[in-house]
């Protein structure tokens, strides 16, 4: 039985080599592809397949939202997120949006085919080393801590923010105003009790937030 798979990037050489892994592998079929967020949405509505290979930082839409907006309406098709994102907390949320696996871009072609199939067949994937990372956040206070009070909106603009990106950068990369995103910059620093912009960076260092991957890929 072949398994038809939609692989959804915002970088073409990541697409192809998606391609080329599956395409060596026995018993895949890569049925669309997809470069935005709005791209994506359009292409797991027009087309049947088993699982979606999903990037989280694409143009156009958050990748938290969009994850949860394609399992609200098809929620057949089954989402393997593949991301630079290796934290935890971005692993959580992307759970429970509705992932039913998590790969980071680092990994070997060989887990990549090995998390297509577990995913299709109806499992979950983890990777061990988000294994371990979550078996480690288990001894964390149980009290919630400031960042996981934002939802899975504010959290993303606040790595951008972390990131070095402008009101304007973000804005653009989200399809919405600088005013919007000065709004939500501005739930973020309320929520999390911080002063001001430089406070947020020290925290997320601190707290190990987004490790040291700063990028967009």
């Amino acid at each position: 039985m072949t398994t038809k798979v939609l692989i959804a990037d915002d970088h073409a050489l990541v697409r192809d080599g998606l391609r080329h892994i599956l395409a060596n592998a026995t018993g895949f079929d890569v049925a669309g592809e997809a470069c935005d967020g709005p791209g994506t949405l359009a292409l797991a509505r027009s087309t049947d397949a088993d699982v979606l290979v999903l990037d989280l930082t694409m143009p156009g839409r958050s990748g938290l939202e969009l994850l949860r907006q394609i399992r609200e309406e098809k929620p057949a098709l089954r989402i393997l997120v593949l991301t630079m994102h290796a934290e935890h907390q971005y692993a959580t949320r992307a759970f429970k949006a509705g992932a039913a696996g998590y790969l980071t871009k680092e990994s070997a072609s060989a887990e990549l085919v090995a998390a297509v199939s577990k995913v299709a067949a109806g499992g979950v994937y983890v990777s061990l080393a988000m294994a371990e990372r979550f078996a480690q956040s288990l001894t964390e206070p149980a009290d919630a801590l400031p960042h996981q009070r934002l939802s899975d909106r504010e959290f993303e603009v606040l790595r951008r923010l972390c990131a070095g990106e402008t009101i304007n950068d973000i804005g653009e990369a989200l399809c919405v105003s600088a005013k919007t995103i000065s709004t939500y910059k501005a739930r973020v620093l309320e929520k999390m009790q911080m002063p001001h912009e430089a406070a947020l960076v020290r925290y997320a260092v601190r707290h190990k937030l987004f490790d040291d991957e700063h990028g967009d890929a």
